[in-house]
């Protein structure tokens, strides 16, 4: 396959599905369950049940949160450098294993700008970012969608001036912060909200909108605590308290690549299942790229044929197999795997997983 086919597949994401999972050779096959027998470097601290999450509060914090769009996962991982191997990528442990769960989801939820609708019938989807300064949440309702982003401060001037190409802005105040609503159709608008606490939040319509449907939901946009916006999250949705829990299901049938620890995924924030399997599989391939680098250079041949054969068993992953119905991240992975162990690199690989 081209380089150009490879641009096109990251880019425009073009269907591709296996029709059963490829089964490697028996030379891959060995050396497979060589990497797979070696112990994992990181046990998995285990968390206090996961208390039941209510999709709607009562009195003025009622509200079902919930989050639907797809948003690239590479400010997930912080990026290798260009000139080679940078080493192992496991992380040492900050401590946050004698913290509880719960705890863990309070410290990350107090950073966010916890933006509900207290309104019957809003259900929440999925979420992306739960603990960083970009990042998305999106409430449905029947044919219309909310989309609540948020970005830092710091940009706030840049969008802002971006969307006067737009339409003129015409103020108005959601959830006690001034804003500014712009209009893209008659069924479509934004409003954008003043920073506040090192962010800002932009509200995008979706569906089946009216400005009059539009005003009337901004005036039930509301800010909550962080154990009201936590109880209000759909449970598939995983917090920074199930991230060890949760990537140790989705690594079990995964080789881990040398060095590789699973608390670099604790920075992950809170994310629904597509964009955590993103984050899980996207880091490990991205290290055993590395690693078949490393390998490459250093004449090391043994090494190569590992990573190689633990980059083409990603067509065996299952996580990979659960998103492929909902996104197209997986065929990206496995295009770009199998050049890999096949001995050609994109030079972009490390956009297309978010290295």
């Amino acid at each position: 396959m081209t380089d150009e086919h490879l641009d096109r597949l990251v880019r425009d994401a073009d269907p591709y599905r296996p029709e059963i999972i490829q089964r490697l050779d028996g030379a891959d096959q060995h050396l497979l369950e060589e990497i797979m027998s070696t112990p994992k470097l990181d046990s998995v601290p285990a968390r206090p049940p996961r208390r039941t999450l209510v999709r709607q509060l009562a009195g003025a914090t009622a509200a079902a949160a919930a989050v639907a769009s797809i948003i690239a996962a590479s400010s997930l991982w912080s990026a290798q450098p260009d000139d080679g191997y940078a080493g192992p990528t496991g992380l040492p442990s900050v401590g946050t294993a004698a913290i509880s769960g719960w705890e863990l989801d309070l410290k990350a939820a107090q950073e966010h700008p916890r933006l509900l609708i207290d309104e019957p019938g809003w259900i929440a989807t999925s979420v992306y970012g739960f603990a960083e300064e970009n990042g998305s949440i999106e409430f449905r309702n029947g044919d219309r969608s909310l989309q609540m982003n948020w970005y830092p401060d710091e940009q706030y001037q840049g969008y802002y001036d971006d969307r006067l190409q737009v339409s003129e802005p015409e103020v108005t105040t959601v959830a006690t912060r001034p804003a500014s609503i712009f209009t893209y159709s008659e069924n479509d608008m934004s409003a954008m909200l003043k920073p506040q606490d090192g962010t800002f939040v932009e509200l995008r319509t979706g569906g089946n909108w009216t400005r009059a449907i539009f005003d009337g939901i901004l005036t039930h946009v509301i800010k909550v605590d962080a154990k009201s916006f936590l109880k209000a999250l759909p449970s598939e949705i995983v917090t920074p308290g199930d991230v060890r829990e949760e990537a140790a299901k989705i690594l079990a049938d995964m080789p881990s690549p040398p060095g590789f620890d699973v608390s670099i995924l604790d920075n992950a924030g809170a994310n629904d299942p597509y964009q955590f399997g993103a984050a899980v599989t996207g880091r490990v391939t991205c290290d055993w790229i590395a690693e078949w680098i490393r390998a490459d250079a250093a004449g090391d041949e043994h090494a190569v044929k590992q990573a190689a054969a633990a980059l083409r068993s990603s067509r065996q992953w299952k996580v990979l197999h659960d998103m492929n119905d909902e996104g197209d991240y997986p065929e990206v992975v496995w295009e770009i795997a199998d050049k890999v162990a096949d001995g050609d690199v994109p030079k972009q690989y490390k956009d297309g997983l978010g290295c």
